[in-house]
């Protein structure tokens, strides 16, 4: 009996490519979408989920930076399913000043290619791959960092962000 061919695998957006469109609700009661970036350099970063201890580092190291990334004409948002509400928790717990953004529906998730099957102590699930990606003033995707280790991850995107 011939064997099932596993799902495509999600791709990143291609460096030199257009962003993906997108518009969804952040946490200080705006729509982000990427024509209301145009003009700006943006710094997507997607995360898994809120309040916990990989996530919550990098949203503090971001933050930390953020004049920096405001100095370099570069917008940090951060994105993930969690609801407005949690990311607002979030964000005060933990005095996170980047703006996050609810994908609640995962749309822009998947078309981003960061919605991806995981895999935990053998047991598979869909889950957020923590990746980031860095769009110029056009909206065109100029780096992309797939599979993220939070520690020196936001100096190394600041660089980046500088280097435009």
């Amino acid at each position: 009996m011939p064997r099932a061919k596993p799902a495509p695998a999600p791709r990143l957006p291609a460096e030199g490519k257009k962003a993906p469109a997108f518009s969804l609700p952040a946490d200080d009661g705006s729509k982000v979408s990427l024509k209301s970036l145009a003009g700006k350099k943006a710094v997507l970063y997607f995360y898994p989920k809120d309040d916990t201890p990989g996530c919550t580092t990098e949203g503090i190291a971001f933050s930390a930076l953020k004049e920096k990334f405001d100095a370099a004409g570069t917008l940090v948002l951060g994105i993930s399913r969690d609801s407005i509400e949690k990311h607002c928790k979030f964000r005060d717990k933990h005095n996170l000043t980047v703006r996050l953004l609810s994908d609640e529906e995962g749309k822009m998730l998947e078309a981003y290619g960061v919605w991806t099957e995981k895999s935990l102590y053998g047991r598979k699930f869909m889950g957020i791959e923590r990746s980031t990606v860095l769009i110029d003033e056009k909206g065109v995707v100029r780096k992309v960092w797939p599979k993220v280790k939070v520690n020196g991850h936001a100096e190394e995107v600041l660089e980046a962000a500088k280097a435009l």
